[in-house]
C-alpha cells in the first residue's frame, strides 16, 4: 500500500471482539460486542469513556456497565479508546480530536450496519464528547451520564433532535450535581433526567442500580428486533 492510500476499514466482528480501526489520528482501539440472538435489535450504540488524563479508558466500570445494559436491551455495542489511550494512536486533544475519533467510529458502524439507528452514550468527559458530536452524527438516542457541566463548556453545543437521557448522581464529588440538574432541566425540548440519590461520580456500589436505571429508562425507545 502506498503512503497515499487509505487503509481498508475492517469488517465488524460477527461474534464481537477487538478491532483496530483507521482514524483521523491513527489507529483507534475498539471493543465490539453483540447481544444474544434472542434479544438482538437492529440498532448500534457507541459508549465513550471518561477523561484520559485522569485515568479514563474504555475499561472504566461505568462504561462497561453501560455496555452491559445496552447489550441486554438488544443493541450491538462498541467501546473505544480515545486518541493516546491504550492502543489508540495520537495525543489527547481536549475533546476536539476525540469528537473526530467518535465520528470515525460512527461512520464505520454505519457502513457495517447500514440503515440501523445509532445510539450515543458517554460517561463524564465522554458525555461531553458525545454531545459535541451528536449535532453532526444525528443519533437516534443520546445518553449522558454525569456530564461535566461547568468543567467543560456546554453552552454552545448544538442540541440534537432526538430523545435524551441524562443520569446524574446527587452526591457527585467530581461534577457539580446541582449545575448538571439545572442545565438538564432548562433544556428545550425537555429531556429525560434521572437523579440518583446517594450516588457518587463513579457510581460506587450503585453500578447495578445504574444498569437498572438505563434499562428501564430506555425500554420505550428501542429499535425493532432483528428479523
Amino acid at each position: 500500500m502506498s503512503v497515499h492510500e487509505t487503509p481498508t476499514p475492517p469488517a465488524f466482528p460477527a461474534n464481537g471482539g477487538a478491532v483496530l480501526l483507521p482514524g483521523p489520528a491513527g489507529l483507534i482501539e475498539l471493543a465490539c460486542a453483540v447481544p444474544e440472538p434472542a434479544v438482538a435489535r437492529a440498532g448500534v450504540a457507541i459508549v465513550c469513556h471518561p477523561h484520559p488524563l485522569h485515568g479514563g479508558t474504555m475499561h472504566n466500570k461505568v462504561v462497561t456497565i453501560v455496555e452491559r445494559a445496552l447489550l441486554e436491551l438488544g443493541l450491538t455495542t462498541v467501546r473505544f479508546n480515545f486518541r493516546g489511550v491504550g492502543q489508540s494512536e495520537g495525543v489527547h486533544d481536549h475533546g476536539i480530536g476525540e469528537t473526530d475519533d467518535l465520528a470515525a467510529v460512527a461512520a464505520w458502524l454505519r457502513a457495517t450496519h447500514p440503515g440501523e439507528p445509532l445510539w450515543l452514550a458517554g460517561f463524564s468527559f465522554g458525555s461531553y464528547v458525545v454531545l459535541r458530536g451528536a449535532g453532526r452524527l444525528a443519533p437516534a438516542q443520546l445518553i449522558l451520564i454525569a456530564p461535566p457541566v461547568g468543567r467543560w463548556d456546554f453552552r454552545d453545543v448544538a442540541a440534537p433532535a432526538c430523545p435524551w437521557l441524562v443520569v446524574q448522581g446527587e452526591e457527585d464529588e467530581v461534577v457539580d450535581a446541582k449545575a448538571v440538574i439545572a442545565w438538564a432541566e432548562a433544556l428545550q425540548p425537555s429531556v429525560q433526567l434521572v437523579r440518583m440519590p446517594e450516588t457518587s461520580h463513579f457510581f460506587h456500589r450503585r453500578l447495578m442500580d445504574l444498569r437498572g436505571v438505563l434499562k428501564n429508562a430506555l425500554a420505550a425507545n428501542l429499535p425493532p428486533k432483528r428479523a
